[in-house]
């Protein structure tokens, strides 16, 4: 434990929503959701203003809509905040060479390493002028969290929230996590939650109180013993710079269960390749497939298999993936598929085992995939340089009417808003799907795009208590669903 708070904790505020309404003039101020809107859809953000009305981030889009019919459901677009990512983190660079991403709006930076004073007025004003250097960059609100140690400055963090800076002073710490739920420790899960309320442990307090003795016999030696540390305030984990991922994979989920096994192959295959891709991109090889079936009756199931060395080969990824499908029992009803690699290597080597497919077949599977899978997923994005579908918040450019974002789509009709990120509220305009003076677009910045940039520097989210009355806005219902999202890799 450190005796100054030194270690900051950044997390930026309804990261994704906010950056919609950043990039959406006609969004600021109301309820906005960011996820899968599909029926089997799952909620990534919430905007402050959604949260108002119950709506949380993993919860089901199904349940979102009935908490907060007239919320804006939107598609999300990575390329957007990854860019956005890359600026806050450049900023979190200047700070120290020890910064740890935990994720795209979130991370650890050591001030101590970076030559700051560790005394808390100079941890203050660094943590003051990052969050006005992010707004500035930005656009969006970030809030911060300065402690002693990572998981105290976490918890500052999200006391702070949202776009604030909270600072817990060494040998405070017990004091202050006493009376939290035992939730807000690190590790603590709903299962781990609830085997400490049998015991009629609630509070960081009463786990303290309990000793160590009690809650290894609890929850195990490693487990029982780390939480009493925390439950103390003690936390020795320090800022790690790389953090190398385990593993890299994909998924999807399907609207409408699948049964047809010659369907579930090819899904599998079509996941095997985006895989591969993210593996090549990010110049990794792995030695073990992995397949994760959830079925139709939610429970989930996976299957691995290790090769005799790491491989990027898509053939080989592909059969082992479907080699592994083979195992599993899907005649009830598959409602969502993933592959993944794991044992990561910077380096390949041949395969050992006997392939069955040559550079052709693998060509002619692919090729079979792609068009098999047809216009149910989310993998087969562009056919012909245009969208199959038009999702509610992606960009697109008019040949007349300019950059805008779609707002819903179905019945052979879209309608889009055109308006960017530095100018007023847009006019909405309807046309058909396919109409050739309408194709995609990229994502626009969110300052420094126009003559009016400066208007998209206020904060795209504000305190609860400053936000005005939420408006209805536009809704994607009717517009085609998302089906899929791609699982973290860690």
């Amino acid at each position: 434990m450190r005796p100054a708070p030194t270690i900051l904790h950044l997390d930026m505020d309804a990261f994704y929503a906010a950056a919609e309404q950043a990039a959406k003039p006609s969004l600021r101020g109301k309820p906005v959701i960011v996820g899968g809107i599909g029926p089997r859809g799952v909620v990534a953000t919430a905007s402050y203003e959604a949260r108002v009305f119950g709506v949380r981030s993993a919860m089901p889009t199904a349940q979102a809509r009935r908490l907060c019919p007239n919320a804006a459901y939107l598609s999300p677009r990575f390329t957007l905040y990854r860019h956005v990512s890359e600026t806050v983190m450049e900023l979190l660079h200047t700070l120290s060479p020890l910064v740890e991403p935990l994720s795209l709006d979130e991370a650890f930076v050591d001030l101590e390493a970076g030559g700051v004073p560790p005394e808390t007025a100079a941890v203050r004003a660094v943590g003051e002028r990052l969050r006005r250097d992010i707004r500035e960059a930005t656009g969006l609100t970030g809030s911060v969290g300065l402690a002693g140690a990572k998981m105290l400055a976490k918890i500052a963090s999200e006391a702070a929230k949202p776009n604030g800076l909270v600072v817990i002073e060494p040998g405070t710490e017990r004091e202050l996590l006493g009376p939290m739920t035992v939730r807000t420790l690190p590790g603590v899960g709903p299962a781990t939650a609830e085997t400490l309320r049998r015991a009629g442990i609630h509070t960081v307090a009463e786990t303290a109180e309990a000793g160590e003795a009690e809650l290894v016999r609890l929850l195990g030696k490693a487990h029982g013993a780390g939480l009493y540390a925390m439950a103390l305030g003690q936390d020795d984990r320090p800022v790690v710079a790389e953090r190398d991922a385990k593993s890299i994979s994909v998924e999807d989920t399907f609207e409408v269960d699948l049964t047809d096994r010659t369907r579930v192959r090819t899904e599998v295959l079509r996941l095997a390749d985006r895989c591969v891709q993210r593996l090549r991109a990010a110049g990794r090889s792995g030695r073990t497939v992995v397949i994760k079936v959830r079925n139709y009756d939610f429970s989930t199931l996976t299957r691995s298999e290790t090769l005799r060395g790491p491989t990027d080969d898509p053939a080989v990824i592909r059969e082992a993936a479907v080699r592994l499908l083979e195992t599993v029992d899907t005649t009830g009803g598959v409602r969502l598929l993933g592959v993944g690699v794991s044992g990561l290597a910077d380096f390949t080597q041949e395969d050992l085992f006997a392939q069955i497919a040559t550079e052709r077949e693998a060509a002619e599977l692919a090729r079979a995939a792609a068009e098999t899978a047809g216009d149910e997923t989310v993998g087969e994005e562009v056919e012909g340089g245009r969208p199959r579908r038009w999702h509610p918040g992606v960009d697109v450019v008019h040949e007349e009417f300019g950059a805008g974002w779609v707002q819903g789509s179905g019945v052979g009709r879209v309608t889009v808003r055109f308006e960017t990120p530095w100018s007023a509220p847009g006019r909405v305009r309807t046309f058909a799907v396919d109409d050739p003076a309408l194709r995609p677009g990229e994502p626009l910045p969110l300052v420094g795009g126009g003559p009016e940039a400066a208007q998209s520097s206020d904060p795209a989210i504000l305190p609860k208590s400053l936000s005005p009355e939420p408006e209805p806005s536009a809704s994607s219902e009717g517009s085609e669903p998302v089906s899929g999202a791609e699982m973290s890799s860690r």
